[in-house]
């Protein structure tokens, strides 16, 4: 629910979401991806559950997830690529955006109101997703980790989409499932929504992340933000 307490923009221009998990769910995606890798590597396949969870977390996260291995491992790295490869053959051809997005987007386009993706995932992935997606009215930003200096929490990102979307922090929402989304967010001057709907691990609490607000369901994110408009 809204915080009272939180401003909400008293201008508002601009609604900017993080991707995987917040925007659109990939992690259906993710599941056969990891559990070909472990395949691969002699394992059985693992609760999806568990998968699903750590998807926001990036494909570092999900190799030591399936293959149960540290990141200084000698062997990481060709693992991460591997996942990687893996995920390029499916990209977009099983995700798709959450229910009521592309009818919140269609609403924000009728008020004047653009939209923008912050993602922490390489542009060689989330162009072929987006593509496939060809989510309607499209996207005025998209600023993936390729396009800055700092990743999330960092919030050049965020500045880089305002920047593209002609509006000042505060004129702006930011949308995320992940910690570092909402501190980035809080970082650039921007009213704050965690996404408790999407990848969110079982031991993360998206009530003590400081959002101004939570959205347990996507089709809330119509009512939080354009219930004042």
């Amino acid at each position: 629910m809204k915080d009272p307490r939180s401003a909400f923009p008293q201008n508002l221009k601009a609604v900017i979401f993080d991707l995987d998990g917040t925007l659109v769910d990939t992690a259906n995606e993710f599941v056969p991806v990891v559990q070909g890798l472990r395949a691969e590597h002699g394992h059985d396949a693992m609760d999806p559950q568990r998968i699903r969870a750590s998807v926001s977390n990036g494909a570092r996260a999900l190799v030591s997830l399936g293959l149960d291995i540290n990141e200084d491992a000698p062997e990481f790295e060709s693992k991460r690529l591997r996942l990687l490869e893996l995920y390029s053959q499916v990209v977009g051809t099983i995700a798709s955006p959450y229910p009521g997005i592309e009818s919140l987007l269609a609403r924000l386009q009728a008020k004047g109101i653009v939209w923008g993706i912050s993602t922490n995932k390489p542009r060689a992935y989330t162009e072929p997703l987006l593509a496939r997606l060809n989510i309607q009215p499209p996207p005025g930003s998209v600023v993936c980790p390729d396009d800055i200096t700092n990743r999330k929490p960092h919030p050049e990102s965020l500045y880089r989409n305002c920047h593209d979307l002609h509006c000042a922090p505060h004129e702006a929402i930011y949308i995320g499932d992940h910690l570092r989304d909402i501190e980035a967010g809080r970082r650039a001057g921007m009213y704050t929504i965690a996404a408790a709907y999407g990848y969110i691990e079982e031991n993360d609490d998206p009530q003590g992340w400081g959002a101004n607000a939570q959205a347990l369901s996507s089709q809330d994110l119509f009512e939080l933000i354009l219930g004042t408009q």
